[in-house]
């Protein structure tokens, strides 16, 4: 038997507005399923598709799984990032070389160091 990573599926109030908003990001296409999910579209070798499902509740507590990020200027990608509508979160990271950050419903990522 063998598995594929296929997607990852993201659960969302507005999932138009939140793919919409990781496609700005992330520089991906986006587009709606056959099912009514929104979906990211992963260039090829960045990864799985991202599938954005519509959900009733809130986002409550830190997330169990998270995405980071490792850009080639992290101050310029927090600085990008944050005029996109995310914002810096503090889940007790501390002082540490990447940036903690959550998207406009919440979803923490972080910002990694630039590798030298």
């Amino acid at each position: 038997m063998t598995l594929v990573f296929d997607e990852i599926c993201i659960d969302a109030h507005d999932i138009t507005a939140l793919a919409g908003w990781w496609a700005r990001v992330l520089g991906w296409d986006s587009g709606i399923t056959s099912d009514g999910d929104a979906v990211l579209y992963a260039p090829p070798g960045a990864g799985p598709n991202w599938l954005f499902l519509e959900v009733p509740d809130d986002k409550v507590v830190k997330n169990r799984i998270h995405f980071d990020f490792r850009p080639d200027d992290q101050q310029a990608e927090v600085d990008r990032v944050i005029g996109l509508g995310a914002h810096r979160v503090d889940i007790g990271q501390g002082d540490e070389s990447w940036v903690v950050l959550a998207d406009p419903e919440g979803n923490e990522f972080c910002i990694l160091a630039a590798d030298d």
